[in-house]
């Protein structure tokens, strides 16, 4: 009985070495995360294997594993940057990224767990004082935010080439123009607005008045052909068709008188 205790505490300790070297053998992935593994006695990050993926891993007690979330992300910048002319432009943009997810072993090894805001965020800031300051304030307020959110896209793509970090877009929520660059501009394109509209009802009443000419110019013509051609026995000729329709007409009481020489014949009738 006295060395059950004796044996007892040498087996108690060991089951607790145990538990403590499988706690630390195993290692749960969650969805949207992969891991890197990393060998204390074998050479360090593990870049030419692909990373953990989700679920339950053994790993030896001595290795180290860095979980990353791999799925989509979003970076919401607000940067101050410079226009053409040198105006200080406000701009307010979200970033749509991850890392690549076979090369997690590299981003870790050579950017480290803080790789957006080692490697992301300056190339994105970068791209976008270099795109905004190829625009002049008026493009940046009219019509070039989609233009913009392309450029910068494409921009931070070439910056991020060979980074291990992938972008799949770029949304320019908000360009912010100094209060009194706003209200010029504002004021310009109402100008603007009323020019053009002074120029159409212009060219608008140009264009009735040369359709009013060309008419009048038609009907003139016209009657110049008209008076020409009804000479006198032509419009004998039309004297002795009219009289002859009517002649022909069933239901009417006509009288036709002629007049002078050439005048058309009497007629009566009464049916």
């Amino acid at each position: 009985m006295d060395r059950l205790p004796k044996i007892g505490l040498p087996l108690l300790f060991v089951g607790i070495i145990l538990i403590i070297i499988i706690a630390k053998s195993t290692i749960t992935i969650d969805s949207g995360e992969a891991g890197v593994l990393y060998q204390t006695f074998g050479g360090g990050v593990v870049t030419d294997e692909p990373p953990l993926g989700e679920g339950f891993h053994f790993v030896a007690p001595w290795n180290k594993v860095y979980v990353y979330e791999v799925r989509q992300q979003s970076l919401d910048e607000k940067m101050q940057v410079l226009s053409s002319n040198g105006l200080e432009i406000k701009l307010d943009a979200s970033v749509w990224y991850q890392p690549d997810y076979e090369d997690l072993g590299a981003l870790h090894k050579e950017k480290g767990e803080a790789y957006v805001q080692r490697v992301l965020q300056p190339a994105v800031r970068s791209a976008a004082r270099a795109v905004v300051g190829r625009y002049n304030p008026e493009q940046l307020y009219a019509s070039k935010r989609e233009a913009i959110q392309k450029e910068i896209f494409d921009e931070t793509q070439l910056l991020l080439k060979d980074q291990y970090v992938q972008i799949n877009e770029v949304l320019v929520r908000d360009v912010s123009l100094p209060p009194t660059i706003k209200e010029a501009i504002e004021r310009k394109l109402r100008q603007e607005q009323e020019s053009l509209e002074y120029e159409f009802r212009l060219t608008k009443a140009e264009q009735e008045a040369e359709r009013q000419r060309i008419d009048a110019e038609g009907k003139a013509r016209a009657n110049q052909i008209l008076a020409a051609s009804l000479t006198d026995k032509v419009l004998q000729e039309k004297g002795i068709q009219a009289t002859l329709e009517l002649a022909r007409s069933p239901n009417a009481k006509v009288v036709v008188i002629g007049s002078g020489e050439d005048g058309m014949p009497l007629i009566l009738g009464n049916n």
